[in-house]
């Protein structure tokens, strides 16, 4: 039986759902909010109280989380509302009081058509038998959902052993060709240190990695990529250059040689991505910059050379290779966004704006 927070909780997130949105925002003293494309608003309701958020927490964190929640104020946690839908849940202290963040996790696996998104570019990356693949953006960009389309295509195309380290667990994968294994952290074993240790002995062929958050994540994914895994995992940066900068910073200065060697041999490349409001019918756009990683680039990494990498970007002489401009040159030729709008996403509106006058750079 519901107590009567699970069932105010349980109303909010319904009618967020219902709505479409992608997040709901919870701060004691005030109304819910939701995400609705991308823009915060508030729900006409009563403020919720710091006891109601703080019953709700107590009552659905998992047992095994309970003393991080009650040690460190903070705990990430899944959330399913019967009828509703699945949630990951950030829930934390903010000037004493209880807020909370709940991320709405469709049941459907997507496809890359419900996604929008250029599944040949993507394709070339997730179709490579080992190295490293990563998923570049900022937070609620979409980089979880490209993945599970990646994977979605593999489980329905290839006979491959998924093994996926995830805290929580966001897309549930049925197996179709391939067979999953799906640990979520704090759950299915205590950290994400011990599960990045054990699942190299886990016989996988692919390894999903939720985050790539330290040096030790990324050693365990180079040695992966070494031994012939195929490793698929997210990183907050906005573009592909500071993508490929953050991978160096987990280096020591007096390794950066050897990291240069490594990185250039396993990284296969990196899917950037950015949500843009779209022109019709409401919704968000994605807006990608891929980069293959061929002979070519592996060579400008090993050479130490990254600052010329943007100029293969923004050729775009390889279909599998393109930047955010010319990705939303597409967009806005196609009239999917706006102008305003490409030029306010675009990591280089000037650049942009010739390109919509029909000056591009020469390949």
């Amino acid at each position: 039986m519901s107590t009567p927070h699970t069932e105010l909780f349980n109303d909010l997130l319904k009618l967020a759902v219902d709505s479409g949105a992608s997040d709901i925002v919870i701060k004691a003293g005030k109304p819910g909010y939701v995400r609705l494309s991308g823009r915060l608003k508030p729900v006409d309701m009563d403020p919720i109280t710091d006891a109601e958020a703080d019953a709700f927490v107590a009552e659905h964190v998992p047992r095994v989380f309970s003393q991080q929640w009650i040690d460190f104020g903070q705990v990430d946690f899944a959330y399913s509302a019967v009828d509703v839908g699945r949630f990951r849940v950030n829930a934390f202290h903010q000037r004493g009081q209880v807020s909370m963040v709940f991320r709405h996790i469709k049941n459907q696996v997507p496809s890359f058509e419900q996604l929008q998104l250029d599944a040949e570019a993507i394709l070339r990356l997730a179709k490579a038998k080992d190295g490293i693949l990563l998923v570049c953006g900022a937070t609620g960009s979409g980089k979880s959902s490209t993945m599970a389309a990646m994977l979605n295509w593999i489980n329905q195309n290839l006979d491959r052993h998924i093994i996926t380290l995830e805290d929580p667990i966001e897309f549930t994968f049925q197996d179709d060709k391939s067979v999953f294994q799906q640990r979520e952290i704090g759950l299915d074993v205590p950290n994400f240190e011990l599960a990045i240790k054990a699942v190299l002995r886990q016989n996988p062929d692919i390894i999903l990695i939720g985050e790539m958050r330290d040096r030790e994540t990324f050693e365990t994914a180079i040695s992966a990529a070494e031994t012939g895994h195929l490793v698929l995992s997210t990183m907050h940066a906005g573009t592909v250059s500071q993508a490929l900068t953050r991978l160096f910073e987990f280096f020591p200065p007096e390794q950066q040689l050897l990291a240069r060697r490594q990185i250039a041999s396993s990284l296969r490349g990196f899917i950037c991505q950015k949500l843009l409001p779209a022109l019709e019918g409401g919704g968000r756009v994605p807006a990608n910059e891929v980069l293959a990683a061929d002979a070519t680039v592996r060579n400008l990494i090993l050479e130490g050379q990254n600052e010329k990498v943007q100029g293969i970007l923004d050729s775009g002489a390889d279909t599998g290779t393109f930047s955010f401009n010319r990705d939303l040159y597409r967009l806005i030729k196609a009239g999917r966004i706006s102008k305003a709008d490409g030029l306010r996403f675009s990591p280089n509106p000037q650049a942009l704006e010739m390109n919509l006058k029909g000056i591009f750079m020469k390949t």
